[in-house]
């Protein structure tokens, strides 16, 4: 397989996972922002890679002229340094009750008026602003918590506290900002999702850091946690994708012998009276219970000792789909 077929078929699969998680449980999640936060994510990370912007430009298929004026749009802001227009605005119309689309022009006058306007609505368009009225007086208000993706009912907190815990877990020590880059959430609910994790204990601040960093020694959602799907997600594919990257920083390219990093895929075929359909169908669940298992004896061993050299952060991960069964009290389990 070539690396645009390999690519694309990544692509292809990430499309549908994002489809299924913006229609979960009958919600609506807004992607109007989406495609504009691939591509600039997509661009930082080709730049860490030592590629130039022409080079970058010939890979999306643009003139550099039409790059440097999609890179523009969702830079940083000239009015306010270190932060993009986008995620300024954001946070200019959310700390107002209501604002004028003239009051907004007014305080971002250092920035382009066209990027301003094509930012405003683009916040519009995601569902994180709403507009009424017309011209310089037309005004806009953010949405509330509850209006749109991150809040579904009384758990919102909940399955946000999850997530977070799962990434200040994976990342090790991680300050607020660092955060931000893998909690796609508001500053004020991150906050409170933080200090709720700090005061269970789940989380903790490393002393003696300028900024705070947040770290946490454990991080365990229990199977059946009707608050942890969301979480549950996140972790399982970004342990799937660190493994992937991992092995390909390495310049490994097969499966080797007693290898530490790596991922291995069997399909099994059965039916009703098939002799090892019970032992197939349970592979996921004594799996889990060997993990947990392990997971405990580790554990204890931690607490009793102190960590020696080379300490290792050692992620695996399993799944597993049954194609052909779809009975929702039994199946399809995230954890």
């Amino acid at each position: 397989m070539n690396v645009n077929l390999l690519i694309d078929a990544v692509v292809r699969q990430t499309t549908i996972l994002i489809a299924q998680l913006a229609t979960a449980a009958g919600a609506r999640a807004t992607l109007a922002h989406t495609a504009n936060q691939v591509f600039a994510d997509l661009v930082d990370e080709l730049k860490a890679q030592g590629l130039g912007n022409k080079v970058i430009a010939d890979m999306f298929g643009l003139t550099l002229r039409t790059y440097h004026h999609k890179v523009a749009r969702l830079s940083e802001s000239t009015t306010e340094r270190g932060r993009s227009l986008w995620e300024a605005l954001l946070e200019f119309v959310q700390a107002r009750p209501t604002v004028l689309r003239s009051d907004v022009l007014a305080h971002f006058s250092n920035d382009d008026e066209l990027k301003v306007r094509g930012v405003l609505q683009d916040l519009v368009d995601s569902g994180l602003v709403f507009r009424s009225g017309r011209g310089d007086e037309t005004l806009f208000r953010a949405a509330a918590v509850d209006e749109y993706a991150f809040s579904e009912g009384k758990s919102a907190a909940e399955r946000l506290e999850n997530f977070v815990w799962i990434a200040v877990y994976r990342r090790g020590p991680s300050t607020r900002a660092e955060l931000r880059e893998v909690v796609p959430a508001p500053d004020a609910a991150v906050d409170d999702a933080l200090a709720s994790l700090e005061r269970d204990g789940r989380i903790h601040r490393l002393p003696e850091t300028d900024p705070v960093r947040y770290a946490s020694r454990e991080c365990v959602i229990e199977i059946g946690d009707p608050t942890g799907w969301e979480a549950a997600v996140f972790d399982h594919y970004q342990a799937v994708v660190t493994a992937i990257s991992s092995k390909l920083q390495l310049g490994k390219r097969r499966a080797t012998v007693g290898e530490w990093i790596g991922g291995s895929t069997y399909g099994f075929e059965v039916w009703d009276d098939h002799p090892h359909r019970a032992e197939v169908l349970g592979f996921l669940q004594e799996t889990r219970e060997r993990a947990v298992r392990l997971r405990q004896r580790v554990a204890t061993f931690n607490a009793a000792n102190t960590p020696g050299d080379g300490v290792l952060d050692v992620i695996a991960y399993v799944g597993q789909t049954v194609r052909g069964y779809e009975d929702p009290d039994t199946n399809g389990g995230l954890a």
